[in-house]
């Protein structure tokens, strides 16, 4: 994905054609059993995503890590199906990918479900780090990828055992991160090249996606497990889906991580968010802003230093949690 970052009002314009330090989360009791969320447990499923090295396309720890994510969700008690498809990179490279869907299995085929998705491959090149000989290096993505992939696999975990009001469907996007490189000046700007995974999944979602009919609604995680990190709300999330974004705002704010989740307007973001919403699924876009930049991505975003060294449990823990709430007060 090119994670471009525009106004809001530029945000609203397409659709239609920092804040201070963080202090510590403080929990609060809710009304319901929400289970709690392990942080510890979501770190060793990062340490594990990023134990293949990185995850680029048309590599062998790409094809060894999508075996592994599928099996886990498997012994997790999910039903699951690996969405393949063949496409090509902004350099006309051929790749293969595999989208990871796994669903709840519930006998009411009536009951509502919700999504619940992120990207787990890995950027191909460290673009935007600040020494250019790193340029051309493939990334582990253990924030940019593997965090959200984490936090799926921990409340799939904890789900397992629960009758919950809604079905619960986890996907795992491929190709995202694999838009053109910005040492690549001759290419040009190419929003298709980004997103290859949802866009594939978005045109054959009648076909291949299970459930679909049945969603409420979808939320996106990327970059959810880097630190000094926030989270805005995201103008394309905004325009399609304000009542998802209010929803989950509402939630982190009853647990007391008012200061992760800001009260703040963010940026338009091209992410697997626009290729749900254009499914027909409203889909909202939880993505990490660096305290300190206004607005900017972590530090460590399309660089060699987003690794497993640099994630921050605390924030998965936030995200984590967070969901958990909105998940169990479903009706």
């Amino acid at each position: 994905m090119k994670k471009t970052i525009l106004t809001a009002a530029a945000a609203l314009m397409l659709a239609a054609c920092g804040g201070s330090k963080q202090g510590t989360a403080q929990t609060t009791e809710t009304a319901l059993d929400v289970p709690g969320f392990n942080a510890d447990s979501a770190y060793g499923y990062v340490a594990s995503q990023c134990s293949f090295g990185p995850r680029v396309m048309n590599s062998a720890a790409h094809d060894s890590c999508a075996v592994f994510l599928a099996e886990k969700f498997k012994t997790y008690g999910l039903d699951v199906k690996v969405q393949e498809g063949d496409s090509r990179l902004y350099d006309g490279t051929p790749i293969h990918l595999s989208n990871i869907m796994a669903s709840t299995p519930d006998t009411d085929t009536d009951k509502p479900r919700l999504l619940i998705c992120s990207h787990w491959d890995s950027r191909p090149w460290a673009d935007h780090d600040d020494d250019s000989a790193n340029h051309r290096t493939p990334i582990d993505g253990a924030n940019d990828g593997a965090s959200g992939v984490a936090v799926m696999m921990e409340i799939a975990r904890l789900i397992q055992s629960d009758s919950l009001a809604v079905g619960i469907d986890f996907v795992c996007f491929d190709a995202e991160d694999c838009g053109t490189p910005e040492w690549d000046a001759m290419a040009g700007y190419d929003a298709n090249s980004w997103c290859i995974g949802s866009q594939w999944w978005a045109q054959h979602v009648e076909t291949d996606v299970p459930y679909y009919g049945k969603f409420r609604y979808g939320i996106l995680l990327d970059m959810v497990g880097g630190s000094n990190c926030v989270f805005q709300k995201e103008a394309y999330s905004k325009y399609y889906a304000q009542n998802v974004v209010d929803k989950v705002w509402a939630a982190a704010a009853r647990l007391g991580y008012g200061n992760y989740f800001k009260d703040e307007e963010g940026g338009a973001v091209t992410d697997d968010h626009l290729q749900v919403n254009k499914a027909g699924i409203r889909c909202i876009d939880i993505i990490a802003s660096d305290i300190d930049s206004e607005g900017h991505f972590p530090c460590t975003w399309h660089t060699v230093n987003d690794n497993l060294q640099n994630i921050n449990r605390q924030t998965m823990q936030v995200v984590g949690h967070t969901l958990l709430e909105v998940i169990y007060n479903e009706k």
